[in-house]
């Protein structure tokens, strides 16, 4: 077969499917349904909110409280009004540590986001690999049916032995069980792409529209200027200039900022040292104030309202706060561990998936040419199988040869595609918070 027979081919195998009777659906639309429905997006949407909450209640100022009281003793009436005092420098941390948490609930959400892309987007790539699959085996299990029928003519005729035709009734009974498995495995893909959109998955309801090509998008791919990602500087998220002009490296104002998850770890060791600065400003508490009056003397000695003014203050004798303190130190190391496996994670990844990309890119040329090569050997070998210069043994295995590689050919297709998106996400950073 020629090349310019055989791209038709894998344009062919490759190419999205068009049917009326079911819903089309790009790839960007199962994306963008399946974040609509995602759980995980509504888990971390729900943190986001919940942090949000406690954001308002360390905001709050504590309430006062009024209390009455009867007494033998003159003055018999008591109204005494209790005003609880707040350190300026323990309200200060306690709001820093709900507003870290914000972003980094804010920035955990972006995290999920980016996952939930690049589980849809493989998933559907993956959906176009057993599509092509599929394609694939139903094409050559409809030529063995061809070149069975074709053998059992040259038997009647004097050219084929019942040998010949028992080898291909076994060839192309095979095939057909491989397009039959093939076709369940494609359905399969298919429905968990309309579990991840939310759709049912009692029947297949939509058809895949994008194709498995390769476009010039999916080949660019690269890391950001000035090294990996897991290198760069920690993400500033809304701290004052003056609080980062220490750590703040000079020059230009862009610079590369990190992923979302290694942003979001990142905020969380934030979130988790303000904590425990929190927990350590909270060992002496401020005094409350007491001020309120006495009235009513039996005697008459006493007329009239008496003032009465009084300070509670706390003193830390049985309770110094270590159990929080403690906890607010766990909290903080496992944040830190939590970044650096996070940091060595990406790391990796980026470095595996850059070794991938470039391993499939040379394989995928070689596949092109292998599949013209291949096409070309098994039309020779059918042609002269008609003409009776060769076996049908010859005639098998070179269509054999020619189906692995062609299968071959899809597979690098697709995990070039799901190593591209793989990238893209570990390469996405996100902006500093206004």
């Amino acid at each position: 077969m020629t090349p310019r027979i055989a791209f038709p081919l894998l344009l062919t195998l490759l190419g999205g499917t068009r049917l009326s009777a079911q819903r089309l659906v790009t790839r960007r639309e199962a994306i963008e349904t399946a974040l609509a429905a995602s759980p995980r997006i509504a888990l971390a949407r729900a943190d986001s909110a919940a942090a949000r909450a406690r954001a308002l209640t360390a905001r709050a100022y504590p309430n006062p409280s009024v209390s009455g009281s009867y007494s033998k003793s003159t003055p018999q009436g008591h109204v005494v009004f209790d005003l609880p005092l707040e350190s300026p420098r323990l309200r200060g941390a306690r709001i820093g540590a709900a507003r870290a948490s914000i972003r980094a609930a804010r920035l955990q959400f972006l995290s999920e986001r980016a996952a939930a892309v690049v589980e849809v987007d493989t998933t559907y790539t993956q959906a176009l690999a057993t599509l092509a699959r599929f394609r694939l085996s139903r094409v050559t299990a409809i030529e063995a049916d061809s070149l069975h029928r074709l053998t059992i003519a040259r038997r009647n005729a004097g050219d084929a032995s019942d040998l010949d035709v028992d080898l291909a009734s076994i060839t192309a009974g095979q095939l057909s069980n491989t397009a039959s498995t093939d076709s369940l495995t494609y359905m399969s893909a298919v429905l968990t792409v309309q579990t991840l959109m939310g759709l049912s998955p009692d029947s297949v309801i939509i058809v895949l529209a994008d194709s498995l090509r390769l476009l010039p998008l999916d080949t660019s791919a690269t890391l950001p200027a000035g090294g990996d990602a897991a290198d760069t500087p920690p993400l500033a998220l809304g701290i004052p200039a003056a609080m980062n002009a220490s750590a703040a490296p000079s020059g230009p104002a862009t610079m590369t900022v990190p992923t979302p998850s290694i942003a979001a770890a990142e905020a969380n060791v934030q979130a988790a040292e303000l904590s425990l600065l929190r927990e350590r400003r909270n060992v002496f508490q401020w005094p409350a104030l007491s001020f309120g009056v006495e009235f009513h003397d039996p005697t008459g000695a006493e007329n009239g309202l008496l003032p009465l003014v009084g300070l509670a203050l706390p003193l830390p004798l049985f309770n110094r706060n270590r159990g929080p303190i403690a906890e607010a130190e766990a909290e903080r190391e496992r944040a830190r561990a939590q970044l650096a496996g996070v940091r060595l994670e990406v790391k990796q990844r980026l470095a595996e998936g850059l070794r991938e990309r470039e391993a499939l890119r040379a394989q995928i040329r070689r596949d092109v040419e292998l599949v013209v090569r291949a096409q070309r050997v098994a039309t020779r070998s059918l042609t002269a199988y008609r003409e009776g210069a060769s076996a049908l043994p010859a005639v098998l295995e070179a269509r054999r040869t020619a189906r692995e590689v062609l299968g071959q050919y899809i597979d690098d297709v697709a995990a070039l595609l799901i190593v591209n998106t793989e990238l893209r996400a570990l390469t996405q950073t996100v902006s500093p918070a206004p």
